[in-house]
């Protein structure tokens, strides 16, 4: 289901930051809605700050950042990295909730995107999890 309004999106991306986004809303969908709005605030570094973020919402959700769930730093980094793609390809003044339908109509919107771009074993590693690993299939295409 589309996203109707920047509301949505800010609804979000603040249940994220204030940790009150219920976790069935955290899909597939609300990460990348979430990566939009921080990407859009300007008093947000969205490389820098997304990881605390998250980890800080994992543990008030009851996920715990581990080697095997909760926070990942690649995953996180490379969502970023696409969610600013499709945002720099689209008009400054374009509303978030058209950016993030975009995101969600291409193929950053399917969830095994990343498998594009990574093998399973590099992807879902402990280290992968912990920090950057560059992708060992094929460069990302931004």
């Amino acid at each position: 289901m589309p996203f109707t309004s920047d509301d949505e999106i800010r609804r979000i991306g603040g249940g994220l930051i204030d940790r009150t986004l219920p976790k069935s809303e955290w899909t597939h969908a609300g990460h990348f809605a979430a990566a939009v709005c921080v990407l859009a605030d300007p008093r947000i570094n969205a490389p820098r700050d997304m990881p605390a973020l998250i980890c800080a919402y994992n543990e008030a959700t009851g996920v715990a950042n581990t080697d095997t769930g909760g926070y990942h730093e690649t995953i996180t980094q490379a969502s970023l990295r696409a969610a600013a793609s499709v945002r720099d390809s689209h008009p400054s003044n374009t509303p978030l909730h058209i950016i993030v339908n975009a995101i969600m109509r291409g193929d950053f919107g399917k969830p095994g995107w990343l498998l594009a771009y990574w093998s399973k074993d590099i992807l879902f590693s402990s280290l992968a999890r912990k920090t950057w690993v560059e992708p060992d299939l094929q460069p990302l295409p931004f």
